[in-house]
């Protein structure tokens, strides 16, 4: 039997609510919207490089967002020490871009909703104005920027993912 992507229900966006309501409902539809880009696929289709000349993969942009959310939630934010999950090479920085061809897509699947379980866990119950420095901008941030900035990455990787998934089998509107 072929792997292939999981099917997934995406919940509407919230359209009332407090703030924090909202951040983390946007940033849960946009977690749902990659998730669903990828529904149906087979290891070789989330593997293809599907508008070249860019080397991009609907996998690539999974392994990239658990990264993401990794580094942002649970290793600034949080200050859990944890490593990287497919760049810790300093030879090969975009390995959750460009280590995909031998990639696990099951596992890499359930590594991305693990990190998001554990990014949920790091914010839950901390202020939306607590802060943290991130030594390489050299500025303090708030946990609202974090869920502003996940918001703005999974929202610019699902229109890639949205380009992808048109040229892989032609379905649009996910």
């Amino acid at each position: 039997m072929i792997w292939t992507a999981p099917p997934i229900t995406r919940d509407k966006m919230p359209v009332t609510g407090d703030e924090r309501t909202l951040l983390e409902g946007w940033l849960e539809f946009h977690r749902q919207t990659l998730l669903a880009k990828c529904a149906g696929l087979t290891f070789a289709q989330l593997t293809e490089r599907a508008a070249p000349p860019s080397g991009l993969t609907l996998l690539g942009l999974v392994r990239h967002m658990a990264e993401v959310e990794r580094s942002w939630f649970r290793h600034r934010f949080a200050g859990e020490d944890v490593e990287s999950l497919y760049c810790a090479d300093p030879d090969n920085p975009d390995g959750d871009f460009d280590d995909v061809d031998t990639a696990d897509p099951e596992a890499d699947f359930a590594t991305l909703q693990r990190e998001v379980e554990l990014a949920r866990a790091a914010a839950a119950g901390r202020s939306l104005d607590e802060t943290f420095y991130h030594t390489h901008r050299q500025v303090e941030m708030t946990l609202r920027w974090v869920y502003l900035h996940m918001i703005e990455e999974y929202a610019r990787h699902n229109g890639h993912a949205d380009l992808l998934r048109e040229r892989l089998d032609g379905v649009t509107g996910i």
